[in-house]
């Protein structure tokens, strides 16, 4: 059995910014991914917004990870050259009894530390955007938009440059906590006792963490699927903002994205599914798009937008709950040396990619 200091298991976005922080603090890293390739799963299927912060709770750790994430993330960008646009968005009330939840989201915005928001006039957001239809609507100027494949491969960069060694097609089997370590080994029977173990792996969290034998399985939540469905526009978008609308329960709704060549998307919806497999774009779904969308860009015309991809939230709140924090559970939690758990990581994990790097490293300090 070969001795290890750190093994970080996932290579998404997160798994990768966590490995990267823990190198860069000294500490020998390896990063076991059963795929592939790096990031093929809820890291390669989101909208690559930067987000600023606005929507979570006081306090949570979406929260302030987002906020400091974001900084991270657009500094990181300028310094590694990364694709990224700082495009901004508009949240729109499209009627007037919408017009009181959009001030109770800026002031939201604003205690998480998001002070660059502007409420606007009708007439100053069609100013701003004139294809929109909108009552009133907050101005984000920091939100923005990522080329998420450059952050990872960056990541992946500066993970290898400092000594980390990522291994592929290495899925994790299961594992077992000792007095000397934790034990891992993975499908190939291969077996590694480590100081620490980081488990990034996203829609597999849960399960992962219940083959450790020796973690108590009151502190593992249960995983809930939402699918989220994007559809492209054909043709070229009259927006230069990212337009959302109100937020769901379980989402943000139909709003729009661009990417940095400027094609406009629209999604994700929310489908509950009962598998993370489940990544097919039901094209009849589209009807619920022409209606939700035309409730700001009335003049949306038939036939427009083209089934996209699918990605999957890797949710610890089932249908009807209220959308949950970030669960990062560390020694303190659930009381096992070394070990560090990754629940929940959805939207804003892109933007806060950096900053939970940095919250999982003091963990394991």
């Amino acid at each position: 059995m070969e001795n290890v200091d750190c093994l970080v298991i996932g290579a998404g976005i997160v798994g990768l910014a966590i490995a990267r922080s823990l190198s860069l603090a000294g500490r020998d890293v390896i990063v076991l991914e059963a795929a592939e390739a790096i990031g093929t799963k809820v890291s390669s299927r989101s909208s690559e917004v930067v987000h600023a912060g606005i929507y979570y709770p006081h306090g949570s750790l979406k929260a302030g990870l987002c906020v400091k994430g974001r900084d991270l993330l657009y500094a990181y960008c300028l310094e590694r050259g990364i694709g990224h646009a700082r495009c901004g968005k508009l949240i729109v009330a499209t009627h007037e009894e919408q017009v009181a939840a959009l001030q109770a989201i800026l002031a939201k915005g604003k205690a998480n530390g998001v002070n660059d928001l502007v409420m606007l006039t009708q007439e100053e957001a069609l100013a701003m955007e004139p294809a929109l239809r909108c009552v009133a609507a907050v101005h984000s100027p920091s939100t923005g938009i990522v080329d998420s494949h450059s952050l990872m491969l960056a990541l992946q960069g500066d993970l290898e440059n400092s000594g980390g060694v990522i291994v592929l097609r290495s899925p994790f089997r299961n594992g077992r906590v000792t007095n000397h370590g934790l034990e891992v080994t993975s499908s190939d029977g291969t077996q590694l006792l480590a100081r620490s173990v980081v488990n990034s792996t996203g829609l597999s969290a849960p399960d992962i963490a219940r083959k450790f034998d020796g973690l108590n399985l009151k502190f593992i939540p249960n995983a809930y699927y939402a699918k989220g469905n994007y559809f492209t526009l054909s043709g070229r978008s009259p927006f230069s903002h990212l337009i959302y609308p109100l937020p769901e329960v379980a989402g943000l709704g139909v709003h729009l994205t661009l990417d940095l060549g400027g094609q406009a998307k629209f999604g994700p919806d929310v489908q509950w599914v009962d598998s993370p497999e489940d990544l097919d774009v039901d094209s009849s779904r589209g009807d619920e798009f022409y209606a939700e969308v035309r409730k700001y860009w009335p003049t949306l015309r038939d036939g427009a937008l083209m089934p996209g991809y699918a990605g999957v939230r890797p949710k610890v709140s089932g249908q009807g709950d209220a959308a949950s924090d970030f669960l990062i559970q560390g020694t303190d939690i659930h009381g096992v040396p070394g070990l560090v758990n990754l629940f929940g990581i959805e939207s804003p994990g892109l933007t806060s990619c950096l900053a939970i790097a940095e919250y999982v490293s003091a963990l394991l300090d």
